[in-house]
């Protein structure tokens, strides 16, 4: 029986918003000798090397990265870099025998993921695409619970989902736009917990910044999401949120309902004759999932040693929310619901 000794190398690509935080999972857990980093911005990787006395780490930049996926030491790679570059960078490590943890999308078309999928397969490799939020303490309760029928049959799921700090409009350019960076991860959460692919889709879409506008993208979203058994989902999107990092989901059924609040850096409350008083929320995305960040890399880790058999995100899970997020962008840039049958937009 395998168990969790067995340390497993990784080379890290990009240590960009995404990469800093699996960086410092990375050489946090007794697991992952960081073998690599692999980084354009070198004296960045050097940099971080020498802050934490990596030693045994060694820095590439991406025009050649042979000799990282010929080093017998690495197990699996995990990639953070832009999104243009993460079909290429799977690709060629899978053919190389690493198994691939790869920040979503894994590739800019379905088409194309569907190829790394068949070579994760042909080669026999784990291929995990990151969307965290199913790992998250108290999204996971919530699945837990509505699949142990608790609330009964599901009627009506919603998300908001408003990020804070804006980020930087270099990171928006390459992004992949609103649909495809955000609507993403509600998409496979909500999938995920009412356990089918919705049947219709519908998408409203403004944007308030004149430097996103100028990028032909979006900043404020609303879906409408109607599933087979009838259930009703709603995912409420914004791109800055000044008091914080706004992450809610409510999951209304036949015998109750579910929800899960903010969370805070202290759960404290005061109470006085000014009032009551909490902290703000969490300020980021890197606050707020800390924990599911650190508990998907323990389940990519269990995949690569066989500890656990599959990775919990499928090939259908990515193809699936890599879908819906596209029929959500359609949906709104035609000004109509978008039909979905057998897993594909039909337009009518």
């Amino acid at each position: 029986m395998e168990t969790k000794d067995r340390k497993v190398g990784l080379a890290i690509f990009g240590l960009g918003r995404a990469g800093s935080i699996h960086f410092k999972n990375i050489i946090a857990n007794y697991r992952t000798p960081l073998k690599w980093i692999v980084e354009d911005d070198l004296d960045k990787a050097h940099r971080a090397v020498k802050k934490y006395f990596l030693d045994e780490t060694r820095v590439a930049d991406s025009k050649d990265i042979t000799p990282v996926l010929e080093d017998n030491s690495v197990d699996a790679v995990v990639v953070c870099t832009p999104t243009h570059t993460h079909e290429q960078i799977v690709r060629a490590a899978l053919k190389a025998g690493k198994s691939v943890f790869c920040e979503k999308p894994i590739a800019g078309t379905i088409e194309s993921t569907q190829s790394c999928y068949d070579d994760a397969e042909k080669f026999n490799k784990a291929l995990y695409c990151a969307f965290n939020r199913r790992f998250d303490p108290a999204v996971r309760n919530v699945y837990q619970r509505v699949k142990a029928d608790e609330i009964g049959q599901v009627q009506q799921i919603k998300t908001i989902s408003r990020d804070a700090p804006l980020p930087p409009l270099s990171y928006l350019k390459i992004s992949g736009g609103i649909f495809h960076d955000c609507i993403v991860h509600d998409l496979d959460m909500i999938c995920w917990i009412v356990g089918e692919t919705p049947s219709t889709v519908y998408a409203q879409a403004h944007c308030f910044n004149a430097d996103i506008a100028a990028m032909d993208d979006v900043d404020t979203v609303a879906v409408v999401l109607k599933f087979p058994c009838g259930a009703l989902g709603q995912i409420d999107i914004s791109r800055h949120a000044v008091y914080g990092y706004d992450q809610r989901l409510e999951v209304f059924g036949s015998k109750g309902m579910l929800e899960t609040s903010n969370t805070r850096p202290c759960e404290v409350s005061s109470h006085g004759n000014a009032g009551t008083k909490q902290d703000n929320i969490h300020a980021s995305f890197e606050q707020r999932y800390d924990h599911s960040y650190k508990l998907e890399l323990e389940h990519f880790l269990d995949v690569v040693t066989g500890v656990e058999s599959r990775c919990e995100i499928t090939r259908h899970d990515t193809m699936q929310a890599s879908m819906l997020a596209e029929a959500c962008e359609q949906s709104y840039r035609q000004g109509k619901p978008i039909k979905i049958v057998d897993g594909k937009m039909v337009y009518s």
